[in-house]
């Protein structure tokens, strides 16, 4: 007799209590189980986002802002053509609130006003972060950083009060959403800095037999925001082109090829999603049908430009996939970086005055009326991470194309976009190549910031993200 044969204990030798405990464990082990799957990530952080716009549209009666012949003259603005908006965008993740506007401007207000709408949208929105940036329009008011009698101009003030109205709107409206990316390309632009065999630079102002040109970046970056159930809430809209179809002869208030591309938007999405322009590095570009006067069917060209980037934009947003993220992180930072000026202070001012007048001051750099007038200038750099992912540079002014490419050409993550015109403004900034060969935008008056401003923005940019994606450290190593 084989005395192992079988050892096993059956139900009857387990007593009575150890069969109940066990099947007491055996439940709760269950439970525990049914629980984790079906329960909610208590760490969880969602995304939640609002929209809304505000109409800015000045009087009439008022200086236009972006060209010095119709500021010399003295013209002034006659009517509306299509309104001026201010668009918001707010995402929240956790704590931290964003909000993104943006202006049918030609630049974005002084510090001073911007500062104190940083605090006043702490205060009634929970506004962490503000990002505000203008489409560079030469069809809007002028806006000064020096206001005779240091006051603001009524329309600025009544602008600032509807787009701190939006952003509350926008803010006591937020639901949950999910975002997504996508790419495209369009050509309705060129770069208007010709390179002769000698080196010099002749500035091709405008080119309706779309002439090759380079450098030119004709990717449109597209990010949609949805509901929780996918249906489009915001379309934004990043792309590098003047918004001059109009000319110095245009005096009706327009935001020129930039509405007509969001109109197209919306109407291919029935209307549902609010659509919000992101100008790029614009500072050497051109649309084809720049500064086309009136006479001759300026208004087609315009509606013409619009629409192949909002055809292109409208497909591209089409075939996003938005998709719902359950740790959504938004990092943020606002750098103020203090550069040089690029000319002797007073010899600059005094030059400005002798060559073109008072008038200049009402055109660019009108900081120089200060007295004595500043030779140092502080400029705020914007560096945005949304979920470790989709990286946003802003520079307060009007960079050359090729920072743009050279952003997206170094980022540390899929997605990149590119703003100018974002929190401030201080005219041009070429790359140091182009500062080196000369012309407009490049070595005059509207370039007063020291040469190699905009390389150092953007490699401070670029150190933030690194820093943000955890892979600069505060410590050094050990060896």
């Amino acid at each position: 007799m084989n005395e192992f044969k079988n050892t096993r204990p059956t139900r009857q030798d387990i007593p009575r209590v150890a069969r109940t405990a066990l099947s007491v464990l055996g439940y709760a082990v269950l439970i525990a189980l049914l629980l984790g799957m079906s329960a909610p990530d208590c760490n969880a952080v969602a995304l939640r986002a609002g929209v809304a716009k505000a109409d800015i549209t000045p009087p009439a009666g008022l200086p236009m802002y972006g060209f010095l012949d119709r500021l010399k003259d003295n013209k002034l603005s006659t009517g509306t053509l299509d309104p001026l908006y201010a668009r918001v965008l707010v995402l929240e993740a956790g704590e931290k609130r964003l909000a993104l506007v943006t202006l049918d401007l030609g630049r974005t207000f002084r510090e001073s006003e911007l500062a104190q709408l940083r605090q006043r949208l702490k205060a009634t929105a929970g506004i962490s972060f503000l990002i505000v940036t203008a489409s560079h329009t030469h069809s809007g008011p002028n806006i000064l950083d020096q206001e005779a009698g240091g006051k603001l101009q009524a329309w600025e003030t009544s602008a600032i009060e509807k787009i701190s109205a939006a952003v509350v709107e926008a803010s006591r409206h937020l639901i949950d959403a999910q975002i997504g990316t996508g790419r495209g390309e369009v050509y309705i632009g060129y770069n208007r800095r010709q390179v002769q065999p000698d080196g010099t630079i002749k500035m091709l102002w405008t080119n309706p037999g779309k002439q090759p040109t380079a450098p030119l970046d004709p990717t449109v970056f597209v990010m949609r925001v949805d509901d929780a159930s996918g249906k489009p809430l915001a379309i934004l809209v990043n792309y590098a082109c003047h918004p001059v179809v109009f000319g110095s002869d245009n005096l009706s208030y327009s935001s020129d090829f930039v509405g007509v591309m969001r109109d197209t938007v919306e109407k291919d999405f029935d209307r549902a999603p609010l659509c919000l322009f992101l100008q790029g590095g614009d500072g050497d570009i051109n649309p084809y049908y720049a500064t086309t006067l009136l006479s001759e069917d300026a208004v087609a060209k315009r509606d013409w430009t619009g629409r192949q980037l909002g055809e292109e934009a409208a497909r591209v947003a089409k075939a996003i996939h938005t998709e719902a993220t359950p740790h959504i992180t938004i990092d943020f930072t606002d750098d103020v970086m203090t550069f040089r000026l690029r000319w002797p202070a007073r010899k600059f001012r005094d030059g400005l005055l002798k060559t073109y007048g008072p008038h200049v001051f009402e055109d660019h750099a009108d900081l120089m009326t200060e007295d004595p007038p500043p030779d140092r200038l502080e400029l705020h750099v914007t560096t945005l991470l949304l979920n470790k992912r989709i990286a946003l540079i802003g520079m307060p002014g009007e960079p050359f194309v090729n920072f743009q490419i050279s952003w997206r050409d170094r980022c540390p993550v899929p997605d990149a976009l590119f703003l100018g015109y974002a929190n401030g403004y201080f005219d041009y900034f070429p790359t140091i190549e182009a500062a080196s060969q000369g012309g407009y935008g490049t070595a005059d008056s509207n370039t007063y910031v020291e040469v190699g401003a905009g390389e150092r923005m953007l490699r401070q940019a670029l150190v933030r993200l690194y820093e943000m994606l955890g892979k600069l450290r505060d410590a050094p190593e050990r060896n």
